[in-house]
C-alpha cells in the first residue's frame, strides 16, 4: 500500500489549536510519540509571528532535552485552514492575518530548521491511516473530526488528497459543520438521539458523492463514539478514531519529513 514518503528516525510535530499548542517527538517508523509531550497556551490574538513564537519554544525545549530529532530535521506544523505548498489561504477559525502568509517561510526563519505547515485535518487523517483506526485500509477513508467546526480528510490508498474542506458542503439548505459540528450539539443542547440524525444526513450525502471504504470520526467527542455511531444507518463501515489527540501532532511530524524527503 502507498504511503506519502518512508522516513524514518525522529521527527517533531505540533498541532495549533483553539486553545493550546501541543508538541512532541514522533517515532516516524511507529508513529509513536519519542519524548514527553508538551503544551502551551495559544496567544491572543494568534497571529502567525506570535505561534512561531511558541513553536521556536516547544521545539527549543526539546532540543534542550535531546528530543526534537536530529539537529536541523525539519518540524510539522498543523493550522486549521487550507494551505498550498506553506502558504495559508484561509482563516475559517483562525486570526485573518493568516491569509496569504508563507508560513513555511516563516516559521523556518525563526526556528532556523525546515519546518513545513499542513492542514490541522490533512495531518491527522493521514496519521489514522498509516498507524490508527485506518491503518492497511485501501481505497478511499474519509477522516472526519467533529469539534468546533468539522476537518476532513480524504485518504486514497495511503495517498493524501489535500485541503478537501468538507465540513463546509451545503446539507439541506445548511453549512454542514454550522449544522453538524459537536459545537451545534452543545450549543443546542442536543440529545445524542437527536444529534445522530444530523450526522446521518451528512455522512449519507458523503456517502452519495465519494463511496468511501471507511469513515473515521476524530475530535474530542470521539471518545464518546459508543453513544452516537451505532444510531446512523449507513453503507460505508464508520468507525472512531484510534489515536485521539496524538493524531495532528505524529502526521505532522510525518509529513514535514516526508516534504524534505521530496
Amino acid at each position: 500500500m502507498s504511503h506519502e514518503g518512508s522516513a524514518r528516525g525522529v521527527g517533531f510535530g505540533v498541532d495549533v489549536g483553539g486553545s493550546g499548542i501541543k508538541g512532541a517527538a514522533v517515532d516516524l517508523a511507529t508513529g509513536e510519540f519519542a519524548g514527553e509531550r508538551t503544551r502551551l497556551p495559544t496567544p491572543s490574538p494568534a497571529t502567525p509571528e506570535a505561534v512561531a513564537e511558541l513553536v521556536a519554544q516547544l521545539v527549543g525545549d526539546a532540543e534542550a532535552t535531546d528530543t526534537a530529532g536530529e539537529p536541523g530535521s525539519p518540524v510539522g506544523v498543523t493550522v486549521p485552514g487550507i494551505v498550498d505548498d506553506g502558504v495559508v489561504r484561509s482563516a475559517a477559525n483562525i486570526d485573518a492575518a493568516w491569509i496569504g502568509t508563507d508560513a513555511d517561510a516563516l516559521f523556518s526563519a525563526r526556528l532556523g530548521r525546515p519546518v513545513h505547515v499542513v492542514n490541522d485535518a490533512d495531518a491527522a487523517g493521514l496519521a489514522e491511516v498509516r498507524w490508527g483506526a485506518a491503518r492497511d485500509r485501501r481505497g478511499l477513508v474519509l477522516v472526519t473530526t467533529l469539534g468546533t467546526g468539522i476537518g476532513t480528510a480524504l485518504v486514497h490508498d495511503g495517498v493524501l488528497v489535500p485541503n478537501a474542506e468538507l465540513g463546509h458542503l451545503e446539507v439541506g439548505g445548511r453549512n454542514a459543520e454550522q449544522w453538524t459540528a459537536n459545537s451545534a450539539r452543545e450549543r443546542e443542547e442536543l440529545s445524542w438521539e437527536e444529534w445522530a440524525e444530523r450526522l446521518q444526513v451528512y455522512y449519507r450525502h458523503l456517502e452519495r458523492l465519494f463511496t468511501p471504504t471507511l469513515f473515521v470520526v476524530g475530535g474530542g467527542v470521539s471518545k464518546h463514539a459508543d453513544r452516537f455511531l451505532p444510531l446512523l444507518d449507513l453503507s460505508t463501515p464508520i468507525v472512531p478514531a484510534s489515536l485521539r489527540n496524538r493524531a495532528g501532532i505524529v502526521g505532522a511530524a510525518h509529513q514535514a519529513a516526508a516534504h524534505a524527503a521530496g
